[in-house]
């Protein structure tokens, strides 16, 4: 039996198509409207709402939380202040990574983590003589993004607090009567922020928002629309872009942090004060050189339509986000894969997030990219870019 969030009585009444996905034993939609297009592009010029209450939400707490969380994540989250939000990421002994997720550091004892997998035991089990008390809030936690340039203008005429609030800086306030938390986070890579309130409250919330968004055109965005903006905005997916160390069956399976290009994580890796999970493992690969990068992918549109035309066939542009590993190529040697890829809507081309020989993960190299046309192989030219594909400058401003 799947579980609905606090949020269905309002998803449900919204969801034009009746299509769902399953995320953590939750119902998820798929898209709200005939068209996914039309809520990405809903997040790109206005506002759009996307339900996240599925995620796994863990407090942490205790006057040894910080000491602990130093010892297990690969970020040094000494490093966030009361009321920031942090990206981050935990790994193995060898240096793999298991998973990422965000977390909110609420007071000096007391800390919110965000992850799309469960961990509570994995981290329970690490606990040791730490003062420190970890609790599943999954589900009296619910949380909703929203999204877009206009959000800011919206929240903020309901709960002023959260006009001043700066790139991944969270704030305690109300909406209506409901006490929140509201962090300038998000998947799509634009302005946006994710509120969290008690699962009881959750439909007042949801419901002021609303309100305030009459007559800006606000609506229920769905997973295919959130997948489109994440690609664009180079953020990893996991099971997607990177597999989780736990339950890859092989080393080449796996990635390291620095093959994720997370290497900024760990400017203060010398530094003998935190003997993080991994960290031995992560120092000899930044002195011996890691296996593969991380790079973003745009492919020749012209190539692109040749190889489509000389088989008869009008060039796709299809926005529907894949993510299935496609192999890459240099003078007709695999030198690496693809793992997400689409035609951006914003950039009008094709873009693919992919893991490449370091010799070739330059900005500018040159290399082929696999297609299969009436079940054979053919290949398209593409060059590495950075990432993100899509940047806007509202987003951190």
């Amino acid at each position: 039996m799947f579980k609905k969030t606090p949020f269905y009585e309002r998803t449900n009444a919204l969801n034009k198509t009746g299509l769902w996905d399953h995320w953590a034993g939750y119902l998820s939609a798929a898209k709200y409207h005939l068209s996914e297009k039309f809520e990405y592009f809903v997040v790109r010029n206005g506002a759009g709402v996307y339900d996240t209450s599925p995620l796994y939400k863990y407090s942490i707490r205790g006057r040894g939380a910080e000491k602990f969380l130093s010892g297990v994540l690969a970020r040094d989250i000494r490093k966030c202040r009361s009321g920031r939000a942090q990206y981050t990421i935990w790994c193995d002994d060898d240096g793999y990574v298991i998973e990422d997720g965000v977390i909110n550091r609420l007071s000096d004892t007391e800390f919110m983590l965000t992850a799309a997998e469960p961990n509570l035991a994995y981290f329970r089990a690490l606990i040791g003589f730490d003062e420190v008390e970890i609790e599943d809030v999954s589900d009296s936690v619910a949380s909703f993004a929203f999204q877009g340039p206009l959000s800011r203008e919206i929240l903020s005429a309901i709960s002023p607090d959260v006009d001043q609030l700066d790139y991944f800086q969270l704030t305690e306030t109300k909406i209506g009567r409901v006490p929140v938390t509201v962090s300038r986070t998000g998947f799509t890579g634009d302005l946006g922020y994710e509120i969290w309130s008690p699962a009881d409250d959750a439909l007042q919330v949801w419901d002021a928002v609303f309100e305030a968004g009459e007559g800006y055109g606000v609506v229920p965005f769905g997973e295919t629309a959130l997948l489109m903006t994440r690609i664009e905005a180079g953020l990893l997916l996991l099971d997607a872009d990177f597999s989780s160390s736990r339950y890859a069956w092989t080393d080449a399976d796996k990635s390291t942090p620095l093959e994720l290009g997370f290497g900024w994580m760990f400017r203060s890796i010398e530094s003998e004060s935190r003997p993080f999970i991994g960290r031995e493992a992560i120092r000899s690969e930044l002195a011996n050189g890691s296996r593969r990068r991380l790079v973003g992918l745009v492919l020749d549109w012209q190539s692109w339509d040749d190889v489509y035309g000389r088989a008869g066939h009008v060039p796709p542009k299809d926005h529907t986000p894949l993510a299935e590993e496609t192999m890459l190529y240099n003078d007709d040697e695999p030198v690496g894969f693809a793992t997400s890829w689409m035609y951006s809507p914003m950039m009008q081309r094709q873009i693919a997030i992919a893991h490449l020989r370091p010799e070739l993960a330059t900005v500018g190299s040159e290399v082929t990219f696999e297609v299969t046309i009436d079940h054979h192989l053919d290949y398209v030219k593409a060059n590495v870019t950075r990432m993100p594909f899509y940047n806007p400058p509202h987003k951190t401003a």
